[in-house]
């Protein structure tokens, strides 16, 4: 699906996130955000990209083929694996600053489902990137969780915010993907539907 053809099909977004809207925005596309009811209960048995991609699936199914028949519906999940620990959006202040204190100093995983719906065709692909902070005193956390209210975010923070500038020792894949939609990947995967 050359980049001509994508700009004639009606795109769905289907993520209240900013930050998806920010980056689909960038890579020069007209669409329309619809954000679907969505079970996000998983197995805890299933291994962290299993895990992922089975919520950004749920999240696709929403959107019913007929409907959608002509449109090409996108949905993602973002988790973050901490020493075997998934970490997804904090509940309070409190898990936040646990989960910062577990990411700080030490290197994790961040992994984003991507799942694409177009007549009638299901696609589905896992981005992984890898991400190491230096460590961090309470002070810094605390100031970051005060002044950017990471909440809404997998693993409590945004590295395009104040701690991935100050934080973030090195990053190995894709940064946009940590973002929370791996852009590239995702231009690639749309050209094969």
């Amino acid at each position: 699906m050359p980049i001509n053809t994508l700009k004639d099909i009606p795109i769905i977004l289907g993520s209240q996130s900013p930050r998806r809207k920010e980056l689909l925005q960038k890579m020069g596309f007209d669409f329309q955000v619809i954000v679907k009811e969505t079970d996000e209960h998983f197995d805890e048995q299933q291994s962290p990209q299993e895990i992922v991609k089975h919520i950004a699936i749920n999240k696709i199914l929403g959107f019913d083929s007929i409907s959608f028949h002509d449109a090409l519906v996108i949905t993602a999940d973002t988790v973050v694996v901490c020493r075997g620990n998934i970490l997804g959006k904090p509940r309070d202040e409190k898990e936040a600053f646990q989960m910062l204190n577990q990411l700080q100093g030490d290197s994790h995983t961040v992994l984003t489902a991507v799942a694409l719906q177009y007549q009638g065709k299901l696609h589905s692909f896992v981005e992984e990137t890898r991400v190491a902070f230096y460590p961090l005193s309470e002070q810094e956390i605390l100031f970051y969780l005060e002044n950017y209210r990471p909440f809404d975010k997998a693993g409590s923070y945004g590295i395009q915010e104040w701690i991935g500038f100050i934080g973030i020792k090195s990053i190995t894949g894709s940064y946009e993907n940590v973002v929370g939609l791996p852009t590239a990947r995702l231009y690639q995967e749309m050209k094969k539907l």
